[in-house]
């Protein structure tokens, strides 16, 4: 690292758990975030802040005046133009040094399987079941950690699935696919602007935790947090064996 780095990042280095070595394993690694809304905001202004060496961000939606209220990358200038594309504005300006590539379209098919394959972590940012199944499928089969979180209302949800390990459950293993579910829109229900970003910093963090091989990731537990009432509850999510994703194929 020069010293330019050694300054930029020396409230990270200055951590007995963190230092040189991880703020390194940072600088070269890659990180897919999927929606570039209310948690992927925020995901990514950590995420690059942070030091990461590359950052891919996958929307297909424009920038529209009601994201304002908690899609904190955008400003009104930005009304109208792709996200993905705003996002990559935005980030250069807060780290220069991070490599943005901006995805302006909603990944399906051999599209997730292939941004999947290329990073080293996923961020889930997304608000439909579709996507997230598909992008758990991806995760499953090319053995990638998966950083999921949800936000509706006053209601959040974050769950980490590294599935580099054989024992961890997949999102599949919680939700599964077959299961009926309803998507639920901001545009329908609305959400607690504080809630998405309280939600995707800590996608940030369990994502830099997991790239940078530091503390004790949430893998196989599910933290949800009430933002009316202040209150956080953990559950274990433990992994199906008969799960038509992640269990072993007979």
């Amino acid at each position: 690292m020069h010293d330019a780095q050694l300054l930029r990042y020396s409230r990270h280095i200055l951590l007995d758990e963190f230092g040189v070595e991880a703020q390194q394993r940072l600088s070269t690694s890659h990180a897919l975030i999927v929606g570039a809304g209310g948690l992927g905001c925020p995901a990514a202004l950590y995420l690059a802040a942070s030091g990461i060496g590359r950052l891919t961000i996958a929307d297909g939606d424009k920038v529209d005046a009601t994201n304002l209220q908690r899609q904190i990358l955008y400003r009104d200038k930005s009304i109208g133009a792709p996200k993905a594309d705003s996002a990559r504005n935005a980030l250069h300006e807060v780290n220069p040094e991070v490599e943005v590539i901006a995805l302006g379209e909603r990944l399906e098919g051999g599209a997730i399987e292939h941004a999947v394959a290329s990073a080293d972590v996923i961020l889930d940012c997304t608000d439909n079941f579709a996507t997230r199944h598909a992008l758990n499928r991806a995760c499953v089969m090319h053995r990638k950690p998966l950083v999921s979180g949800a936000a509706i209302r006053f209601d959040g949800q974050l769950a980490v699935f590294d599935l580099r390990r054989a024992q961890s459950p997949c999102y599949a293993c919680l939700f599964p696919e077959d299961a009926a579910a309803e998507d639920v829109a901001c545009a329908v229900m609305g959400v607690f602007s504080p809630l998405t970003g309280t939600i995707g910093a800590l996608q940030a963090a369990e994502a830099i935790k997991l790239l940078c091989g530091i503390g004790k990731p949430l893998d196989g537990r599910l933290q949800m947090f009430d933002a009316l009432d202040g209150e956080w509850r953990t559950v274990r999510v433990p992994k199906d064996p008969e799960c038509p994703v992640c269990a072993p194929q007979s």
